[in-house]
């Protein structure tokens, strides 16, 4: 199939995939390549634009696959490359793009390349390839800086040399199975290079890359202030941090720019980036300039609290900083790494507030929530409202599977069950992300509800996910899934939708209310009094009340 729109990116929708836990094919409990293209249906029939898939890359499988020990194959629980190409054909004769996950900040300990650089020794080219170090002290045996780890612990990993003596350090930002890669070595940027265009030659539109405001590093290599909490250097996102937002990371930017640019005369067409960058809206859309990567995920609207405040400050200071630089915005309020939006919103305390005044990263929020009692129902209701308000902002959104179904986070998954390797770096004290990561529910009344036949899933589903299935909601006209069908399918039918531009109206102050031309208009009630409509009623995220929108509800309206 030719697309024909080289700027779908500015407006597409794109649902992620998280392979292990979409849909199991082979009935052994994990989600697999076959069982994506069994449910391909599902995604056209949802009105979404594109495909975003989780590393399926092979994998020891330490933090979920973003471990790679193989960039160029995919890992045999999932399928084949063979699988993978018939994925990727099949989803563009549906009109579905696909974009994969690159992971170019670390690989995994069983990458062929670090076991070259353990076996060749201090010194040599294959250690260059990575971040090793000699300790600091007499014997070599304190970590080269006082840096953390970002899933617990020190961010320095002692090796056994071939003599059996202890040895030099390397650097791991997140787990000690993930060595980061040398981003100083034009080596490691020509083997991305040669990664991107593996998969870009197999048809792939683009890539999510993972941290990428981390790869490359302050040579300085200086300690940090020591962070209470975790007793290592701090690895907050502040301002001489030697760990993020180098400014390297610009030409590494421009270069696989490039790279996808000169992909334009080609059937696809050109190929694209999205960024995934914790980091200050000022810092982050200098991430999209026209040279460098197309789109990057809004991650302080999904940090948000469910408050017209909140949301418009976020939605104001998001607009204004994107259009500057000529890129469109790209919302996002859920992923595989954070929780739920109907947990998230059914808590007491539903993110950060976003007055102006607090701008300051908070690491630990997530943590905070999870301790919270949830209202299931008023999460589920603010949720609904939520997604039609961010269907309906300028830009492009993604999401995440599961979230047109309105799954709460699984935050009674027993001990034994956890596997993010946050869970083990804090000692059993942070359980980490594997409740957003429990595997979907497709139908029938019992577990494994259709994700496979009757293998137990990798991480166990609550008994009462039958009534949350893609069967359950499909007839149910006022059902999670149906109506994200509509909102999928009035945003491609009317002009106003998408890229472009808004208007804000005037409205009470519990009252977002905004304007696209021609013709739209969506109102957001946060408040306890219904909202009287002005306009024709396209949808509503609840059924309205003396035709009033009622409190937490959303409504899209033809003026």
């Amino acid at each position: 199939m030719r697309f024909d729109d080289p700027n779908w990116w500015r407006h597409a929708v794109t649902y992620q995939i998280y392979p292990r836990s979409f849909a199991d094919s082979n009935n052994d409990a994990t989600g697999d390549i076959r069982g994506i293209i069994d449910k391909l249906d599902h995604l056209a029939s949802l009105g979404v634009d594109a495909i975003w898939v989780s590393p399926w890359y092979p994998s020891p499988l330490w933090d979920g696959g973003y471990d790679v020990s193989d960039y160029g194959d995919i890992n045999p629980d999932f399928g084949t490359l063979a699988e993978a190409d018939e994925f990727i054909a099949k989803a563009h004769e549906l009109g579905l793009r696909v974009l994969i996950d690159l992971v170019p900040n670390h690989c995994s300990i069983d990458h062929p390349l670090f076991q070259k650089a353990l076996a060749a020794g201090p010194g040599s080219p294959e250690r260059d390839w990575f971040i090793f170090r000699d300790g600091k002290g007499p014997q070599g045996d304190e970590p080269p800086t006082n840096w953390g780890g970002m899933f617990g612990g020190p961010g320095w990993e002692r090796v056994t040399e071939a003599d059996g003596r202890p040895g030099q350090w390397y650097l791991h930002m997140f787990a000690p199975e993930q060595p980061d890669w040398n981003w100083d070595n034009e080596q490691v940027r020509a083997e991305i290079d040669r990664v991107l265009r593996f998969w870009f030659d197999r048809g792939v539109d683009g890539f999510r890359v993972d941290v990428a405001d981390s790869l490359v590093k302050d040579p300085s290599f200086k300690d940090m202030p020591i962070d209470p909490l975790t007793g290592h250097g701090s690895l907050q996102k502040v301002a001489g941090s030697p760990l993020w937002d180098q400014p390297g990371l610009a030409e590494v930017q421009r270069r696989w720019r490039r790279l996808a640019d000169s992909y334009a005369g080609t059937e696809l067409g050109a190929r694209i980036f999205v960024s995934e960058a914790y980091l200050p809206l000022e810092q982050l859309v200098e991430y999209v300039r026209p040279d460098r990567l197309h789109t990057s995920f809004n991650f302080e609207f999904l940090q948000s609290e469910w408050t017209p405040t909140s949301m418009r400050t976020v939605i104001d200071a998001s607009i204004t900083g994107h259009d500057a630089v000529g890129a469109p915005t790209t919302w996002v309020l859920e992923n595989h790494d954070v929780i739920r939006v109907p947990s998230r919103y059914g808590k007491p305390v539903s993110g950060r507030p976003f007055t102006g005044a607090d701008q300051e990263e908070d690491g630990h929020w997530q943590e905070r929530l999870a301790g919270q009692p949830t209202d299931l129902e008023l999460g589920r209701r603010r949720a609904r409202a939520a997604a039609a308000l961010m269907l309906a902002l300028p830009g492009g959104a993604y999401v995440y599977q599961g979230q047109e179904l309105g799954l709460e986070e699984v935050e009674d998954l027993p001990d034994e069950a956890l596997q993010d390797p946050t869970w083990v770096r804090s000692n059993h004290t942070v359980r980490g992300r594997d409740g957003c990561r429990v595997p979907l529910p497709w139908g029938g009344d019992q577990p494994p509800f259709g994700f496979g036949t009757d293998a137990e899933p990798w991480l166990p589903q609550p008994e009462g996910w039958g009534e949350l299935s893609v069967e359950a909601q499909d007839g149910d006209p006022s059902s999670t899934l149906n109506l994200f069908r509509t909102l999928l399918r009035l945003r491609h039918e009317l002009e106003a939708l998408g890229d472009g531009a808004m208007a804000w109206d005037q409205s009470a102050p519990e009252v977002l209310s905004f304007t696209r031309e021609p013709g739209f208009r969506c109102v957001v009630n946060f408040g306890a009094t219904p909202v009287e409509l002005d306009g024709e009623l396209l949808v509503s995220t609840v059924e309205l009340v003396d035709g009033k929108l009622p409190v937490d509800a959303a409504a899209w309206l033809r003026v």
